[in-house]
């Protein structure tokens, strides 16, 4: 008997039709939370992305379920203790979008370092030019920390091969990390943060990465800093931020991710803080997109398709 698989969320054809061959699959792409939890008891496979949170009150109406599959990387929509507990295999594909995150991170601090968004802004506006307030800076010669060497850390570390800068790479639960580079240095935290001119975060969310980037983390970091967050929001603290570049302590954000990330549900305690955050000039962001690129749709989708076929022992 086939298994019977909720598709929950917008994903790449190829993986539609790679699940049709050996399943029953349900392509529900706009369908509610409330929803998902009514029915999930008649399914045997669920492939999320962030908007279905899977808890343990989740997982008691979800009786059948065999596995899970998270389009992308991040783990902490899963209770993941009650996953293991009743025996459902969670599978993530973080393969699938560390290049374009890689790529994306580069993309910010190059923008930012390069004053893009204002001198963009400046060409569109029709008025003359003053060029001397775009002058850039150059990567050549910078140092720059990666925190957290898995995939998208390794994948920002390839990106950097063409710049003549000086990489230092910190993983607290790596026991051996790779030399990716013969220009790599392996640094302890402190380190990292005192001597290098970008510090880029690479890291899952829980309960010890939570708010990681506090107070005493910026007064940590070399001043005039640059701070890069492509990986969750809630790893990073506004204010903190906020306050180190009103002290000079960080010369620039890049930032593709945030605590709250649904402006309409916005505190006034958000509101005030992103309105603050937006003013900046030495801040450029986005909105959670670093992994969210044609070909990241299309690598997620084949990557989940491999490990679902293994998983299921097909």
């Amino acid at each position: 008997m086939k298994l019977h698989i909720l598709i929950t969320d917008h994903v790449h054809t190829c993986l539609i039709d790679g699940l049709n061959k050996i399943a029953l699959v349900t392509y529900e792409p706009d369908i509610t939370y409330d929803r998902v939890k009514e029915i999930i008891s008649d399914y045997q496979g669920l492939i999320v992305n962030s908007k279905i949170r899977v808890d343990e009150q989740f997982l008691e109406n979800a009786k059948g379920l065999i596995f899970i599959g998270r389009l992308g990387s991040g783990l902490d929509i899963f209770d993941l203790q009650a996953a293991k507990e009743r025996g459902v295999h969670i599978i993530n594909s973080p393969e699938g979008n560390a290049n374009a995150v890689g790529e994306h991170a580069l993309a910010l601090l190059l923008a930012l370092l390069n004053k893009i968004p204002k001198g963009h802004q400046m060409v569109k506006s029709l008025r003359p030019w003053d060029r001397e307030s775009v002058r850039g800076l150059e990567l050549d010669g910078l140092s720059v920390g990666i925190i957290g060497v898995g995939h998208t850390g390794t994948a920002f570390a390839k990106k950097l091969r063409g710049f003549d800068v000086k990489l230092h790479v910190h993983d607290k639960y790596k026991k051996r990390i790779p030399r990716i580079h013969r220009f790599q240095e392996e640094s302890t935290r402190q380190k990292l943060l005192a001597t290098c001119d970008i510090v880029s975060l690479h890291l899952p969310l829980t309960a010890e990465t939570n708010q990681l980037v506090n107070d005493d983390f910026i007064d940590r970091m070399k001043t005039g800093s640059i701070l890069i967050n492509t990986s969750r929001g809630a790893i990073v603290n506004l204010e903190s931020v906020l306050r180190g570049l009103d002290q000079g302590k960080l010369k620039g954000v890049c930032l593709d991710v945030f605590e709250n990330e649904k402006p309409k549900k916005y505190t006034k305690s958000d509101l005030e803080t992103m309105q603050k955050l937006v003013a900046l000039p030495q801040v450029v962001l986005s909105p959670h997109v670093a992994g969210w690129t044609l070909n990241s749709k299309r690598k997620i989708a084949e990557t989940l398709l491999k490990k679902i076929i293994y998983v299921a022992d097909y």
